[in-house]
């Protein structure tokens, strides 16, 4: 599947927040991920971030897609990080 990551955490946690996608997703910009990713490995990065947030403080937005065939991707301004697969 290919999933679109979102994340909010607190300034002590962030960077262990951002090292953990950083191994399962492409980094896209400040707190923004995106791949493809297998269910397992999606569940193991969702465990993972359990650990490390503070539900009451920090948040994940995790958009999932089946496939990506009749999507687009744009990047208006900067482009944070250029990488091979688009949305």
């Amino acid at each position: 599947m290919f999933a679109i990551l979102v994340y909010d955490f607190g300034e002590k946690r962030v960077g262990r927040a951002l090292k953990t996608c950083r191994k399962y997703l492409t980094w896209v910009q400040n707190s923004v991920f995106e791949g493809e990713i297998s269910d397992a490995n999606l569940k193991k990065l969702e465990m993972e971030l359990d650990r490390i947030m503070h539900s009451d403080e920090d948040s994940v937005i995790i958009y999932k897609f089946r496939s990506i065939r009749y999507t687009t991707r744009e990047v208006i301004g900067l482009s944070k990080n250029e990488q091979d697969i688009f949305l």
